[in-house]
């Protein structure tokens, strides 16, 4: 028997309704702050990958999809959303809109190749938003406080939002130089990846999960000493604004962005909620102010978070939430008949037509099956049809909560009912 792919899920239809309530929650978010969805493709050329997010990093050297097209072309499905979001700026030439900054969101399946873990996969729906061209510590905030409004409309209460400054280029510069230091020393006790990070991107070192417990990780530098004044300012207005508007926040110093373009603030969301798992991130977010350039664009600005639609649903599941799933139909039609099965299916059209959720029994089971099937199918309401139905023009219209029933016309039952006292 052909199997799934290890590392993937069928979202099953008694759990796809919960997705779809998500993805409506998340796009009428979006909508209140006016962010505009933009759908980019699944795979894009891998260059955009190993630039946009680093070839320092785990994404780009161990856990991408990568493959060549009859083209000779290398090609990645793509592991993030930021980097193509990115890319179709600048091939499209949003800079010049006049409307800024670019206020984007996009969902879809995102492709990592990495050990199984609960709510990991290595394909999962991932959500994510970018806010591209201006560069304002209000812009963060909005940015952030949009992260939360998503969390909280779940009704999620076990959230601890973690904010840092990395500082502009001039105070990381500063703040690579003393991590180098520090760890260069040492190194050889680190591994392999952590020792080529050293000179290339040293804040990489720090998010390593293979030397998490060397005693040298719990001594390095504290970036918050290396800020400029001009990453100060930047930073203060943030938690200034953060705090007006009663978000509160840790200011955590392990929490950096370790790729080349990231700076200013970054910060995550966590689950705090009792049996979520290890790994407490809901999602991740901060400030780039240097990857459009990297990736030949102009010289503008963005910040974006990206957020698991799987984690999201852990979380629901470990504060003990149940979404408010409407899964009933408005009528069950009971047939008894050829003939009857026959008017059934043409009132069905009918009243789907005008948007009426709507089923009948197609195996042509007894009467008792059919009224279970009903039940079953959390039918509202219930109508059995037969040859004296079909006589007299009249019907039964049940109440299948309280079990009453009136009676109407059969061709325009729908408008004779009030379905509310039914």
């Amino acid at each position: 028997m052909i199997q799934i792919p290890r590392g993937t899920k069928d979202i099953l239809p008694t759990d796809s309704s919960k997705w779809q309530y998500i993805e409506e929650v998340l796009r009428e978010t979006c909508r209140n702050f006016n962010y505009k969805e933009i759908r980019t493709p699944i795979f894009e050329q891998t260059e955009l990958f190993v630039r946009g997010v680093g070839d320092t990093t785990d994404i780009v050297n161990k856990e991408m999809y990568t493959f060549t097209d009859k083209g000779d072309r290398s090609m990645t499905l793509r592991p993030e959303g930021t980097a193509p979001a990115v890319r179709s700026y600048i091939e499209n030439k949003m800079y010049g809109d006049p409307n800024q900054p670019i206020k984007l969101f996009y969902q879809g399946p995102m492709f990592r190749y990495e050990r199984q873990q609960k709510g990991r996969y290595r394909q999962f729906e991932q959500f994510g938003v970018e806010a591209i061209g201006v560069e304002d510590p209000l812009i963060d905030v909005e940015v952030i406080s949009l992260l939360l409004d998503i969390y909280k409309s779940f009704g999620l209460e076990k959230l601890e939002l973690h904010i840092n400054s990395i500082g502009d280029f001039e105070s990381r510069e500063e703040y690579q130089k003393a991590l180098r230091e520090h760890f260069a020393p040492s190194i050889g006790e680190f591994c392999s990846d952590c020792q080529s990070r050293l000179d290339k991107n040293p804040m990489r070192i720090l998010d390593c999960k293979t030397d998490a417990n060397h005693p040298l990780m719990k001594t390095a530098p504290n970036i918050q000493e290396y800020l400029n004044d001009a990453s100060k300012e930047y930073f203060e207005a943030v938690k200034e604004t953060l705090t007006k508007m009663g978000i509160g926040f840790v200011v955590d110093p392990n929490l950096v962005r370790g790729l080349d373009y990231y700076t200013h603030t970054a910060f995550e969301l966590m689950s705090s909620a009792e049996g979520f798992g290890a790994i407490t991130t809901l999602a991740g977010g901060g400030r780039y102010n240097g990857l459009i350039e990297m990736l030949d664009g102009p010289s503008e600005t963005g910040i974006g978070f990206g957020m698991s639609i799987e984690r999201l649903l852990l979380a629901l599941e470990a504060e003990g939430i149940e979404l408010p799933i409407d899964d009933t139909i408005d009528f069950y039609l009971v047939t008894m008949g050829e003939v009857a099965r026959t008017e059934a299916s043409v009132i069905l059209h009918r009243l789907r037509t005008n948007g009426y959720r709507a089923d009948m029994d197609y195996k042509a089971r007894g009467m008792k099956a059919q009224i279970k099937d009903a039940d079953r199918k959390k039918a509202k309401y219930m109508i059995v049809l037969g040859d004296s139905e079909l006589e007299s023009g009249k019907i039964h219209v049940r109440n299948m909560e309280t079990r009453e029933e009136v009676e109407a016309n059969l061709d325009r039952f729908e408008e004779e009912v009030n379905f509310d006292e039914a």
